[in-house]
């Protein structure tokens, strides 16, 4: 583990949540949406920035990394489930987007655990 890992605001996965949670948020300017799946891109779109942005702050928050995991896989099922899969750029950005945050908060995990572990260490 590296001392980046430890400070804050410096872990890379944490601000690429941020950056994907933003795109799912400002999706919905360039592509065309409907009221559900707009609303369901800026709020969990939103809930993803927000939990990076907290992981950023906080880098020993494991339960941070598992709430992205989560937040990923209802942004990838929201197509099905809010019903927009017609509507082919949002519901592909959210499984874009729902996979990479997945694929990104999984990989955290361990750098999370490893930070929690060196901050009860002190």
């Amino acid at each position: 583990m590296t001392e980046t890992s430890t400070r804050p605001w410096m872990r890379p996965h944490d601000w690429a949540e941020v950056v994907l949670g933003v795109v799912a948020v400002l999706s919905p300017l360039w592509m065309d949406t409907d009221n559900t799946a707009m609303w369901t891109m800026i709020v969990l779109g939103a809930l993803i920035a927000l939990d990076g942005l907290a992981s950023l702050a906080r880098p020993g928050m494991v339960y941070g990394e598992g709430a992205q995991v989560v937040l990923g896989a209802l942004l990838f099922l929201s197509p099905w489930v809010m019903g927009y899969t017609a509507f082919n750029g949002a519901a592909w950005t959210a499984w874009i987007v729902g996979v990479l945050t997945i694929v990104v908060g999984a990989a955290a995990v361990p750098v999370a655990n490893a930070a929690h572990k060196m901050a009860g260490s002190h």
